[in-house]
C-alpha cells in the first residue's frame, strides 16, 4: 500500500493565530524573510474581508528541535511542530510587528 504523502486539514484563522502565538507553527531555516510591500498586505486583507479564497498553506511536520525560526518577536512556549513551506507571506502578515 502506498504511504500518504500529504493530507488536507482545515484550520480556522483563530486556530492559526493561536498556534503561531504558542509557537506551534514556525519557519524553516530555508525560508526567505518577509518581503511583501504594504500594498500587497492591504490587498490580501481586502480579499479576506470580501470572502475571497486566499489559497492553501503548505506545512511540513517538524520532528526536530532545531532548524527553524519562530514567527514574531515575542518568546514562544513551544517548539514548532509545523513549519511553513508555502504561504509564509500570507500567514505572517503583521505578526512580526506585534
Amino acid at each position: 500500500m502506498k504511504a500518504t504523502l500529504f493530507k488536507e486539514v482545515g484550520y480556522s484563522l483563530a486556530k492559526l493565530i493561536e498556534d503561531i502565538d504558542m509557537g506551534e507553527i514556525g519557519l524553516p531555516d530555508i525560508q526567505r524573510p518577509f518581503v511583501w510591500k504594504p500594498a500587497k498586505v492591504r490587498d490580501l486583507f481586502d480579499s479576506m474581508y470580501k470572502g475571497f479564497p486566499v489559497g492553501y498553506l503548505l506545512f511540513w511536520e517538524n520532528g526536530l528541535a532545531d532548524g527553524h525560526r519562530q514567527i514574531g518577536i515575542d518568546s514562544k512556549q513551544k517548539v514548532p511542530r509545523l513549519l511553513i513551506v508555502d504561504g509564509q507571506q500570507r500567514l505572517t502578515i503583521g505578526v512580526s510587528e506585534r
